[in-house]
């Protein structure tokens, strides 16, 4: 296994736009196991690359006993809401939300063998593709709130036990990508 540490908010990579993947390589592949550990262990629905510190457009999720995997993706989503749905995340931990998202998805993308994959969701799978997909255009869902809200959770986020704490060290990759495929 190979957990890695999980970046809390604050952290400037959940703020940056992640680069598409290029090469579905061994390193790529590595990643996925690497997210996949990293998630069942916290536990978690889902978890994007950028959570563990790795600028890459790649999540994995485990909802209602699915586990998987997507890269590059793109969302389409129904006009019907969820408005009440919570919502949690992993670079918050302990905290949950009510946060509005559409209540069905269909993500296109690929797998980490750069075949094409199309994976449908409603509830909470839908919920899960949207909040991942977020985390790799530097989208927060605290971002996705309404303005009572929003503020009631920077509250929460400034009272968590977390809050403020340093990011943990960034390790290098000896490789010439940085531990980023290209």
């Amino acid at each position: 296994m190979a957990i890695q540490p999980i970046r809390l908010f604050g952290d400037p990579v959940l703020r940056t736009p992640a680069d598409p993947v290029k090469d579905f390589d061994k390193e790529l592949r590595k990643l996925v196991k690497d997210l996949t550990d990293t998630m069942m262990d916290a536990p978690g629905a889902g978890l994007a690359a950028p959570q563990i510190g790795v600028g890459l457009r790649v999540f994995t999720y485990y909802v209602d006993d699915q586990l998987g995997h997507l890269i590059n993706p793109n969302l389409d989503l129904s006009d019907e809401a969820d408005e009440e749905g919570e919502e949690g995340c992993l670079s918050f931990p302990g905290l949950s939300f009510p946060t509005p998202r559409a209540l069905r998805a269909v993500a296109t993308g690929f797998n980490m063998h750069g075949e094409p994959v199309t994976l449908e969701g409603t509830d909470l799978m839908a919920r899960c593709f949207q909040h991942e997909t977020d985390h790799l255009d530097g989208v927060l869902f605290i971002d996705r709130m309404d303005t009572k809200q929003r503020k009631l959770a920077m509250k929460a986020i400034r009272e968590a036990d977390w809050s403020g704490l340093s990011a943990p060290a960034v390790k290098f990759s000896p490789h010439a990508t940085h531990g980023k495929a290209l």
